[in-house]
């Protein structure tokens, strides 16, 4: 028997602050929700990374709690191609 809940889309978001140890889930949902974030991540020109294994391992972080340890090197990999590619879309690039 097929999960029906295999199909729905999931999100989180993440924010980040200096004053952090590390990021923060800030958003998560599944379906309708998950759309949502989506849609409003885009609107506010935030890029939106579609990782489903990193996602459903951040999917079981509370809302407002640090991302766990086992994740600082994935998120701190991504962030850092992230940043990667706003340098590049800017010209601040030095590769």
């Amino acid at each position: 028997m097929k999960n029906p809940d295999a199909d729905r889309r999931l999100a989180v978001a993440l924010a980040y602050q200096q004053s952090d140890n590390a990021p923060r889930v800030v958003a998560k949902g599944y379906g309708i929700l998950a759309e949502t974030i989506i849609e409003r991540a885009r609107a506010a020109g935030v890029y939106v990374h579609e990782s489903p294994e990193l996602v459903s391992l951040l999917m079981q972080v509370d809302l407002d709690e640090h991302i766990p340890p086992q994740l600082y090197v994935a998120v701190a990999e991504l962030l850092a191609w992230l940043y990667h590619l706003d340098q590049e879309k800017t010209g601040l690039s030095d590769t």
